[in-house]
């Protein structure tokens, strides 16, 4: 399974990132997928509510709204994007704990290392190749 972003779609989240820092950053992904590739179409940035540098939270409010905003483009929201500011791109506790109720493509980004890592919680943690075109 890949996840397909554009350069222009990286560098808005990884331009997200840097100005969320040192604090966590993230977005919702909207796009289409099939069994083996989801295409980001759009991307929604989104307010950490917690302003943490360990955790991140999307209000309700928000979300409600990300997901209008998706359907209104006849998209679905095939991701969920946030940032590690100081450690590498792989799911904490926190995020596995997120990831089973949320079966969708967790895209990480890296602040420490620049670098972008996807995965998916199936049976049990799958990472995801990160397709820039």
């Amino acid at each position: 399974m890949e996840i397909v972003l554009t350069k222009k779609q990286r560098e808005i989240l990884a331009n997200h990132a840097q100005s969320n820092f040192p604090n966590e950053s993230c977005a919702l992904l909207f796009g289409n997928e099939n069994p083996k590739t989801c295409t980001v179409l759009d991307v929604f940035l989104a307010e950490n509510i917690e302003k943490s540098p360990i955790n991140f939270t999307i209000s309700n409010e928000e979300l409600l709204k990300g997901y209008k905003e998706a359907e209104q483009k006849k998209l679905d929201v095939i991701g969920i994007f946030h940032s590690h500011p100081h450690s590498e791109a792989i799911p904490s506790l926190t995020d596995k704990k997120f990831m089973v109720g949320n079966p969708v493509v967790w895209v990480i980004f890296s602040n420490r290392y620049d670098e972008f890592k996807a995965y998916i919680l199936e049976s049990e943690m799958v990472q995801v190749s990160v397709k820039i075109v």
